[in-house]
């Protein structure tokens, strides 16, 4: 009899950030290494008031062959203990619990004891981050509250795991490789993702790809582009995602430097099905981040066989080989600016892609399975 498995965390219809993404592509990854998998999700994610986006929620068909129930209130202390008992009745030996920002911690803390009582279920925790980018106070008091519900964690950069021992230095844990997203479909050629997207073919393209937040240092990367260093440089920089904080200071920002033209903006929220056709286009990924643990970004760019220039913080640079699969810059303007212009110089000299085909290997969905089973 196959064992069961249980996911907690976001999945469709909500977005998630790439969270409801990652939850998804990990469930059909158990399914394939034959295990009896369900997905328990929020009803409510996060109260409108808090949520940064347009919308929460994906026009994105329903992903296929995934038994997904929207059940959890986060804010509803009453449907943490029905929802936990619902869980139980689906009889789990495991759940793996998505774990990413203290305000879910009461709810899936909550959850997580409940369901530990009896001792057949094991909880193993997937921590995106112990300590959140854009800190408030009373964060450590909910993370520790999460951190004792659980029976061990997994995490996906150096800089997570020496965060979370601040919190627990006695539970199993495990840090691996964040695993590629192998999802948005195959590589398009470029004239096709230049028709989709009604760009020229031509045109040398950089990409700044996802929710746009301060801690991503977008401000910088502008700041970059209008550079003397970069003004003789024949390119156009994509800025392709939803504006999550500091829209008004960007716009303001884009005027003062005059750099419009060297900009293709589609601050919208990008669809699943759309994402092939900016990596797809793009000559290279850029990630000017100010601070970070981990970014899907990096592993949606290794799929689609792009180079990346990142900047060394978090665990960004961990997956990066600089010259090789990318470039890594210092979390500063002129960094930033040397490393973008190093690119121009030294881009035709490189075998990105075939680097990135030998690199990404290790990625595989199968070994972040076996992580979390051997926990």
């Amino acid at each position: 009899m196959s064992k069961k498995v249980v996911i907690l965390g976001s999945a469709h219809p909500l977005r998630g950030g790439g969270i409801a993404t990652f939850n998804e592509r990990m469930a059909k990854a158990f399914i394939e290494g034959g295990y009896e998998l369900e997905i328990v999700s929020f009803s409510l994610q996060y109260p409108s008031i808090f949520f940064p986006g347009k919308s929460q929620y994906s026009d994105d068909p329903a992903p296929e062959g995934l038994k997904i129930h929207s059940w959890l209130n986060s804010i509803n202390p009453f449907n943490w203990f029905s929802t936990a008992r619902k869980i139980r009745k689906l009889n789990p030996d495991l759940v793996v619990v998505r774990y990413w920002i203290p305000f879910m911690a009461p709810s899936l803390g909550t959850v997580s004891r409940r369901l530990r009582r009896g001792g057949k279920t094991k909880v193993v925790a997937v921590v995106d981050n112990a300590i959140p980018h854009e800190k408030r106070f009373g964060d450590k008091f909910l993370t520790k509250y999460f951190v004792k519900s659980v029976d061990a964690f997994v995490t996906m950069s150096q800089q997570v795991y020496n965060d979370l021992l601040s919190f627990d230095n006695i539970k199993p844990k495990i840090n691996t490789v964040h695993p590629l997203y192998d999802n948005f479909g195959e590589i398009a050629s470029k004239q096709e993702a230049a028709e989709k997207l009604k760009l020229d073919v031509n045109e040398k393209y950089l990409l700044f790809f996802g929710f746009i937040r301060d801690y991503k240092g977008l401000d910088w990367l502008l700041e970059s582009i209008a550079d003397e260093r970069l003004k003789d440089k024949n390119f156009k920089l994509i800025i392709a995602g939803e504006y999550y904080s500091g829209k008004e200071e960007t716009e303001a920002l884009i005027e003062k430097l005059g750099i419009s033209h060297k900009l293709i903006m589609h601050t919208n929220f990008i669809s699943n099905e759309m994402v092939r056709y900016y990596f797809s286009l793009a000559d290279i990924i850029v990630q000017p981040y100010k601070s970070a643990t981990q970014s899907g970004v990096t592993q949606v760019a290794y799929h689609f066989n792009k180079p990346i220039i990142t900047t060394d913080v978090g665990g960004l640079a961990e997956i990066v080989l600089d010259k090789k699969t990318g470039y890594i810059a210092q979390p500063n303007i002129n960094s930033i600016t040397e490393t973008i212009e190093k690119y121009f110089k030294t881009c035709d000299e490189i075998d990105f892609e075939g680097n990135i085909k030998e690199e990404k290997l290790k990625y595989s969905w199968s070994n972040f399975i076996e992580t979390i089973l051997s926990l």
